[in-house]
């Protein structure tokens, strides 16, 4: 993997990560119900550098169970601590406003609720049910926590009937203990089998510049390949914050674009590699 080198504490981005300020219509309306509905946007929260791209395009990342996570993960922006108690009236008032967005394709995501019994699972899959009766030419994506493992929890989300079910390995096997606080490789990769096995469209990504190589990437590649991986995406990691993990390197857009071409010959159906490249990038594409 090309490497740049730089010693200092915070490393200076490259020119390639460089993105534009949002505009546009399609974005500002978006950004207004949003704002007016109070609803919570991995796009925000997570501080995504292509909301400006996705919002414009009639595509938004909805995060549902507030946005107070019970994990600690040391790549991620969003706040952790005690979160609110879950709010059933959530499911149609998120419905109505992918609605009101006019939104051609939804990403669900969630913060991690293990002090909910079902993991917030029941919401999940009500939000899903509700956007389907009140928007039903609008695809859905569901990025889902694990669920702890607990397959009853999981199949709750399958039932509901998303067109794409996601569930990020975040990276590779060796580096996982040092970047999630509770998810673990193997976990992960069950969750996404029980996925593809349901027939639904399964997707997982991970983050680049974390001190892994070029073999470790391929090798995450053939494990999501066995368990029926359909969709994959690779982004630059950058940090949040001085309190995340440090950046160790950042990867040339030429490694990115090699990626690419490799997880396509490997048998994936798309793959999004590039440094900009989120979860949620082009996600209307994978439906």
């Amino acid at each position: 993997m090309t490497k740049i080198k730089n010693t200092q504490s915070k490393r200076q981005k490259p020119d390639w990560l460089k993105t534009r300020i949002p505009q546009g219509k399609s974005y500002l309306q978006v950004k207004e119900i949003v704002n007016k509905h109070k609803l919570h946007t991995i796009c925000t929260s997570g501080n995504c550098p292509n909301i400006h791209e996705c919002w414009g395009l009639g595509t938004a990342t909805l995060m549902i169970l507030g946005d107070i996570c019970t994990r600690s993960c040391k790549f991620c922006a969003v706040k952790t601590g005690k979160p609110e108690p879950a709010d059933w009236d959530e499911p149609n008032r998120v419905a109505k406003s992918v609605k009101l967005m006019k939104l051609k394709h939804c990403v669900l995501t969630s913060v991690d609720r293990d002090d909910l019994p079902d993991g917030g699972s029941g919401i999940w899959a009500e939000t899903i049910k509700a956007i389907k009766k009140v928007s039903p030419n609008t695809t859905i994506e569901a990025l889902i926590p694990d669920f702890q493992g607990k397959t009853e929890d999981i199949i709750k989300v399958i039932t509901a009937v998303p067109e794409v079910i996601s569930h990020n390995l975040e990276t590779v096997e060796r580096i996982t203990p040092k970047v999630r606080s509770v998810a673990n490789y193997i976990r992960s990769l069950e969750v996404i089998k029980l996925i593809s096995d349901s027939g639904i469209t399964s997707k997982s990504g991970i983050m680049a510049g974390l001190g892994e190589t070029e073999d470790e990437v391929y090798k995450t590649m053939d494990d999501l390949l066995k368990v029926g991986c359909k969709v994959f995406t690779i982004g630059q990691y950058l940090q949040p914050t001085s309190n995340h993990l440090p950046v160790v390197e950042f990867v040339t857009p030429e490694t990115f674009e090699k990626y690419k071409q490799t997880g396509l010959q490997k048998g994936f159906k798309f793959v999004e590699s590039s440094p900009l490249v989120r979860s949620s990038y082009h996600a209307e594409k994978h439906v």
